[in-house]
């Protein structure tokens, strides 16, 4: 059932290194992120008794945004390997305490040498006070330019 109440935001980069490399981390080793953007994520672990890279993952992410230490609980709700997309609905944290739905999307695009990397944020603000998540994917956007820096320098 689709929820009509949701936002959506979108925003997408170019990146050089290989787009199958970045699809497979964030879909079976989120936890490597922290190495590749340490001063963004601190951390990435899985919850007991689920595999990395499976539907149904949860995952609790401790992330830097905006100079505050925050806090993400998400679960995995759809993996497609052909378009390399990796779907996540945020279930606790710091995010929902503005957002009553908050779901990220992360799909890659490859056509011959360029792969362009799309978040999509699809949301339902608690209240009409609460600003669209720019800053979040503003976050995102940076992360995705560290991981490939990191790919870049160590190939």
């Amino acid at each position: 059932m689709a929820n009509t109440d949701l936002q959506k935001l979108v925003n997408q980069v170019e990146i050089k290194s290989d787009g199958d490399v970045f699809h497979e981390i964030f879909r079976q080793r989120p936890h490597h992120i922290s190495t590749m953007s340490p001063s963004l994520i601190q951390n990435v672990d899985i919850h007991d008794g689920h595999d990395w890279g499976t539907v149904g993952s949860i995952i609790y992410w401790n992330f830097t945004h905006d100079g505050k230490e925050k806090v993400a609980k998400e679960i995995i709700r759809e993996i497609d390997e052909e378009k390399k997309l990796v779907k996540y609905e945020v279930l606790e944290g710091d995010i929902k305490e503005h957002y009553k739905t908050f779901f990220v999307t992360v799909h890659v695009d490859t056509e011959g040498e360029n792969n362009l990397v799309t978040w999509t944020f699809e949301y339902e603000k608690m209240n009409a006070d609460v600003e669209d998540p720019t800053s979040l994917m503003d976050f995102c956007i940076a992360v995705s330019k560290d991981i490939e820096t990191h790919h870049l320098v160590a190939n």
